[in-house]
């Protein structure tokens, strides 16, 4: 597999007349059991897939062009073509295809193809039609062989053998004999059946035949022959153009004469079916096509040779990249790199690839960066620099980042781009928008995600803005600097247009970087300047940017646009349009009838409260109407909100006087009077028992002082609730109601340490709270605790700190118990009236 006589290309040709390739690997030639014959079998020569499987038909013609392509269709606009590395290995899968069929190695093609309506008709052919005869090639005889070549044009199988006839006899360097002899004579009917003759052996469509015209010695006579066209008055001086005008130009020399000879032949070609032939008609469109691939395949063997030519693009990027070579010489060399990626096109994705990692290898970047202020090689750079875009946009952005470091913000390649896109001369600006789209595949963050490098799309969307986007929207700020639109010309609305496609496109993927330059700029301001256009495209590209940013609903936005009022420029586009039914107008209500959908409230309140009398008037579309019954709704629930806020706090103070009023709880209340002065009787019981025990043991009752304390203290303690409900009575009748006082009975102690007497706490008086006592219950209750503390601190000079602390927590829980146990019942009051409550 490592024999390079088998290295072939798989080509084939697509519905566009191109040939597609297939991949490169090595061919072979043996019986295939599931065919049933010899056949073509091409292994990839990296992974040893199968690239093709082709049996050998003895019903096939093959073709061999070129000494190093065989040709083959296998279906209907189904060809293939195999193009060899090496003539020997040609020879030798040619040698075996004309093998199996019964052919003589020595004929270009094996078998005479027959269309289908020659097929149903070949019996009504004479025998004498297959047999094509030249005239001899005389002077006399040309108008003769003019009407011959021209009369089997519609006959596949009558050009097949004149293709023949003329190869076989070396016919027609004969012919071109003769031209030069009509030329010396000035013989102007002999150029002119010259002119005919050769046409028609061009439209015969035979690669063997474009060997011998194109070929060195023959070249310059057929386009001599082609330069005598019946319908011109004159002839054209195509060889003069190609021998004196158009000049072959070797920036580096190239020492490879095989390699300078097909750039020869090639351009010459391609001047011939360009330039020279007239275009095809209908009827006449594949009758070229092998000249195409003549020319294709041509392209593709001129830059595989100068690609493996090592030394020849080392010797070109060390001249382009030297900053001591001269200028007219780098326009040379750019010119080149220019030309030399152009033809780059003709290769299949695998092969420009690799074409392309080459040149980047090689510093392509780097060197376009050079010499920027010749107009001519700035034009050529960006040329290239499209190119080498559509390849990677990638690599480029990795390359315009690091430029910063080492070059102003002016002659920054991406910056040198937007000026050119800027200052592009056409009136139509056709390269403006090329390089309008080139930078739109810069910025694109869609193909910043499959990068290896995660932080690219944030780094070069950082870059781009602080360093470019002050040049991309220069013009426009500057057109509108005054909120007047400076220059409305055709060219200036073309360019301004384009820069707006492109702001659009940020708004639509640049969330964060976009959004901060529109603010600091006042950028949308400046757009909506140009609604006043007089080129409605241009009007209609600043409504589209306005458009694209309250389609992101967002309310950074929204306030942006509320505070600086820019509704209006649009409004007032509307209003000034009038009735007429326009796209203009369309796109207008379009915008609102989105605000309305998507019910973006902060700017439905803006426009009704701003602009609703303006557009009332406007019924032929139900839009404004929505916008207002949009913009009621919405009061209208704000409205019930804010009531019901209001009444919920009213509900409060009701449901006080409702559980005030309410005869039910009476009982609820007594119980829990009742327990709360139980709950701190029993405490207080206990603590002073301890208390008491405390001091018996420790001799603290032994002085008569000491029991005067703590009967005063107990006497007060059975006081307090009484006073609860003395203040409580005193509250509602005005006088105080009269409670008799406790008898205190007073029990011995047989104690070993002192003989004293114990004071017992008198039963807790039960109080009723009945209906009229509530309403002084918190306020006498309140009263009732600063009595305590008043008298607490008269007399509680020898008790100790802790006992202060005890007394005040028990008090403190009984308290506590109170309110908790109300405010339970005011929140269960409350719900259920919101349960009632319609709202």
């Amino acid at each position: 597999m490592s024999d390079t006589r088998r290295r072939v290309k798989v080509y084939t040709l697509n519905e566009d007349r191109q040939w597609d390739d297939r991949g490169t690997g090595h061919v072979s030639s043996t019986f295939v059991e599931r065919l049933k014959g010899i056949s073509l079998l091409v292994r990839a020569e990296s992974d040893g897939s199968l690239l093709l499987e082709s049996k050998i038909s003895p019903n096939t013609a093959y073709q061999k062009q070129q000494d190093t392509l065989i040709v083959w269709s296998e279906a209907d606009n189904y060809d293939l073509a195999l193009s060899f590395q090496e003539k020997a290995g040609c020879d030798e899968i040619w040698e075996k295809i004309c093998q199996v069929q019964g052919k003589d190695p020595a004929l270009d093609i094996t078998q005479d193809p027959i269309d289908e309506s020659e097929e149903d008709h070949f019996e009504e052919i004479p025998e004498t039609t297959h047999l094509v005869e030249l005239p001899p090639c005389e002077l006399g005889r040309l108008e003769e062989i003019a009407d011959l070549v021209t009369s089997v044009l519609s006959s596949p199988i009558r050009r097949e053998k004149l293709a023949l006839a003329l190869m076989s006899e070396g016919y027609i360097k004969k012919l071109l004999g003769l031209f030069r002899v009509c030329e010396d004579l000035d013989n102007r009917e002999g150029l002119h059946h010259l002119y005919e003759i050769v046409r028609g052996v061009l439209f015969l469509n035979k690669a063997a035949l474009f060997e011998v015209m194109f070929s060195d010695d023959c070249i310059m006579d057929v386009v001599g022959c082609l330069e005598y066209d019946p319908a011109l008055v004159q002839p054209k001086r195509h060889r003069e153009f190609l021998t004196k005008t158009a000049k072959f130009k070797e920036v580096i020399p190239i020492t490879d004469s095989e390699l300078r000879q097909k750039i020869h032949q090639t351009y010459r070609v391609q001047y011939i079916q360009d330039i020279i032939l007239p275009t095809p008609s209908v009827f006449e469109e594949n009758f070229l096509s092998t000249l195409t691939s003549f020319i294709f395949f041509n392209k593709v063997e001129i830059v595989s040779m100068l690609q493996e030519d090592e030394k020849f693009l080392t010797e070109v990027f060390a001249q382009l990249t030297d900053e001591a070579t001269e200028e007219s010489k780098r326009r040379e060399l750019v010119n080149f790199v220019k030309e030399f990626c152009a033809f780059s096109q003709t290769l299949q994705p695998q092969n420009r690839d690799a074409f392309y990692k080459t040149l980047a290898n090689l510093g392509i970047l780097p060197a376009l960066e050079i010499g920027m202020d010749d107009l001519q090689v700035r034009a050529a750079a960006i040329d290239i620099f499209s190119y080498l875009v559509e390849f990677s946009p990638s690599m480029v952005r990795e390359f315009v980042m690091q430029e910063p470091q080492q070059t102003e913000d002016d002659v920054l390649l991406i910056n040198v781009v937007i000026k050119q896109m800027i200052c592009d001369s056409d009136p139509e600006l056709g390269g403006a928008v090329q390089l309008m789209g080139l930078l739109r595949t810069l910025i694109d963050p869609e193909n910043m995600l499959a990068s290896t490098n995660k932080t690219e799309k944030t780094e070069f969307l950082s870059f781009f803005y602080k360093y470019c986007m002050h040049v991309l929207t220069a013009p426009l700020l500057a057109n509108t600097a005054h909120d007047k639109n400076s220059k409305d010309n055709f060219q200036t609305a073309q360019l301004l247009a384009l820069i707006l496609e492109l702001l659009t496109f940020c708004v639509e993927h640049h969330t964060y970087h976009i959004k901060t330059y529109i603010m600091n700029k006042d950028l949308l301001r400046r757009v909506l300047v140009l609604m006043n256009s007089k080129h409605t495209f241009l009007a209609l590209c600043a409504l589209r940017f306005m458009r694209r940013i309250i389609g992101l609903k967002d309310e950074y936005y929204n306030r942006y646009i509320i505070k600086g009022n820019l509704f209006e420029p649009v409004i007032n586009a509307l209003l000034d349009n009038g009735t007429r039914y326009n796209l203009l107008n369309s796109a207008i209500i379009e915008l609102f009838e989105f605000i309305k959908v998507e019910d973006i409230k902060s700017l439905i309140a803006h426009i009704v409260d701003n602009f609703y009398k303006a557009l009332e008037s406007i019924e032929y579309v139900q839009t404004f109407k929505g916008l207002k019954g949009r913009y009621e709704q919405e009061k209208d629930r704000q409205s019930q909100k804010l009531n019901r806020y209001r009444r919920d706090a009213r509900s409060m103070d009701e449901d006080e006087e409702l559980w005030f009023n309410d005869d039910d709880d009476d009982e609820d209340g007594e119980a829990v009077e009742r327990r709360m002065d139980e709950d701190f009787s029993d405490s207080y019981e206990k603590f002073m028992e301890a208390k008491k025990g405390n001091l018996l043991n420790c001799g603290c009752f032994r002085h008569p002082e000491n029991f005067v304390l703590s009967s005063r203290i107990t006497t007060w303690s059975s006081s307090v609730t009484a006073g609860a409900a003395n203040g409580a009575n005193g509250a509602n009748n005005g006088k105080s109601a009269a409670i008799p006082p406790a008898s205190p009975a007073v029990t011995s102690s047989n104690s070993s340490s002192a003989s004293v007497k114990t004071v017992a706490l008198p039963a807790t008086p039960v109080v009723k709270v009945t209906k009229r006592h509530k309403r002084g219950l918190l306020s006498s209750k309140k009263k009732n605790v600063n009595a305590f503390f008043l008298i607490y601190l008269k007399h509680v000079g020898t008790l100790s700190v802790f006992s202060l602390c005890f007394s005040f927590r028990l008090l403190l829980s009984g308290w506590w118990t109170t309110l908790t146990m109300r405010m339970k019942r005011r929140k269960t009051r409350r719900s259920s009236l919101r349960e009632s409550d319609p709202v």
